[in-house]
C-alpha cells in the first residue's frame, strides 16, 4: 500500500504517458510492418485516435457518467481538465477527432485522397491545443503545472507538421480553369448574392472578433463594459481558456476573415479553397468548447450568460461558428471563381462545358 503514492507521482505519470504513447506507436508499426503506409500521418492518427478515448472517459467521468477510471489522474496529473472548457474540449476530442482520424486512416490504406478532411483535422487541433496550453499558463493553474503538462506539446506540434504536410501536397481539386471560371469571374459582387452574404456575415464576424478582442485585452470602452457585464462575462472567467481563445480570434481569426473578404472579391484567388478549410476547423472547435464551457454546469454562476439574453449570445456565437464554414462550403462547392484562368488553344466559341474547363483533372 506505501508504493501507491509513489507510482502516483507527478514524473511516473508523465513518463507512463510517454511510455503508452511509444508502445502504441509500435504496435502500430508492427502490425503495418508487411504492409507500410506511404503516408507517415498514419501512425499519427493512429495514436491520436488511441488518446480520444482517454479524452472521452475524462470528460464523461467529470460529468458524473462514468466513474473510477481517473481519479489519480484527475488529482495529480492534469487539474485543469476538470474545467468546462477542457471538458468541452474533451468531448470534441473524443467525438469529432476519433471519427476523423478513422475516415483518415481508411483513406491513407485505400490509398485515397483526404487533404481536406486533413486540413479541417489540422485546424481544429491547432487550435485546441494552442488555446488549451496557453490558457493553462496564463490562467489559474499557471501554478499548479505538473510535469505531464509537456506533453500537451506533442499534441500541438504534431497537427502544425501535419498542416504544414498538406498545405505543400497538390491540390484535390482542379487549379486551372476555362470558360465556367472566365464566366464566374466577370460578374461583379452585386450578381453573386451568396457571395454578397458571406462578405456581410465576415465583416459582422470581423467587428464581433474586435469587440470580444477589446473586451479580454481589458478596454476601458464603454461599448466593452457593457458587453462583458450584461452579455458574456465568461470572457473573464479565471481559468484563463476564454479570454486566450479571444486573443487568439483578434490575432489570427481577424486577418483570416479580411483576407476572406478579399478572396471574394477578387477573382483567382486559389489559397482560398485550402486556408478556408482549415480556419473552419478552428473556428468550429473552438466555438464549440467556447459555448459549451460558457453554459456548462462546472462554469461558476457569475460567469454564465445572463438568462434574458441567452439566446441573443448563443445565436450570436453559433452564427459567428458558421459563416467560416459557409464559406469553405460556398470555395469546395463551386470553385471556379478562385481557379486561375488559362484557356487551351482553340476553345474560342466552344460552349461552357464542365468536362472542358479544366487543364487538372480531379485525383
Amino acid at each position: 500500500m506505501n508504493t501507491i503514492p509513489e507510482l502516483q507521482g507527478p514524473y511516473v505519470i508523465l513518463w507512463t504517458g510517454v511510455a503508452v504513447l511509444v508502445v502504441v506507436f509500435l504496435f502500430y508499426f508492427l502490425i503495418t510492418r508487411r504492409n507500410p503506409p506511404k503516408d507517415a500521418l498514419f501512425f499519427v492518427f493512429a495514436v491520436f485516435s488511441f488518446t480520444c478515448v482517454i479524452d472521452l472517459t475524462s470528460a464523461l467521468e467529470y460529468d458524473g457518467i462514468l466513474s473510477g477510471f481517473m481519479n489519480f489522474y484527475q488529482k495529480t496529473g492534469e487539474p485543469y481538465l476538470g474545467t468546462a472548457y477542457a471538458i468541452m474540449m474533451c468531448y470534441w476530442d473524443g467525438i469529432a477527432h476519433f471519427i476523423m482520424y478513422l475516415v483518415m486512416i481508411s483513406r491513407i490504406t485505400d490509398r485515397k485522397a483526404y487533404r481536406n478532411l486533413g486540413l479541417l483535422w489540422a485546424g481544429s487541433l491547432c487550435a485546441n491545443m494552442s488555446v488549451f496550453i496557453a490558457g493553462i499558463v496564463a490562467g489559474k493553474y499557471g501554478s499548479e503545472i505538473r510535469p505531464v503538462f509537456w506533453i500537451n506539446f506533442l499534441f500541438l506540434l504534431m497537427p502544425v507538421w501535419g498542416a504544414v504536410t498538406l498545405f505543400t501536397r497538390p491540390k484535390d481539386r482542379p487549379l486551372i480553369g476555362g470558360y465556367n471560371a472566365q464566366h464566374a469571374q466577370s460578374m461583379t459582387l452585386i450578381w453573386r448574392p451568396l457571395d454578397l452574404i458571406l462578405v456581410l456575415l465576415l465583416l459582422a464576424a470581423m467587428a464581433f472578433t474586435v469587440l470580444r478582442g477589446l473586451v479580454a485585452l481589458d478596454s476601458p470602452l464603454e461599448a466593452c463594459s457593457v458587453y462583458l457585464k450584461h452579455y458574456e462575462p465568461y470572457l473573464k472567467d479565471p481559468v484563463g481558456f476564454p479570454r486566450v481563445m479571444m486573443l487568439h480570434y483578434f490575432f489570427y481569426g481577424l486577418p483570416l476573415f479580411g483576407s476572406f473578404v478579399y478572396g471574394l472579391l477578387k477573382p483567382g484567388c486559389t489559397w482560398m479553397s485550402d486556408w478556408t478549410v482549415f480556419c473552419a476547423g478552428a473556428m468550429v472547435q473552438c466555438q464549440w468548447a467556447h459555448i459549451g464551457g460558457s453554459i456548462h454546469p462546472r462554469t461558476t454562476a457569475p460567469f454564465h450568460i445572463p438568462h434574458d439574453v441567452f439566446w441573443c449570445v448563443l445565436a450570436a456565437n453559433l452564427l459567428y461558428m458558421v459563416t467560416p464554414i459557409l464559406v469553405a462550403l460556398r470555395v469546395q462547392n463551386n470553385p471556379y471563381f478562385f481557379l486561375k484562368i488559362s484557356p487551351f488553344p482553340g476553345q474560342t466559341g466552344l460552349p461552357n462545358s464542365e468536362e472542358k474547363d479544366t487543364k487538372y483533372k480531379d485525383k
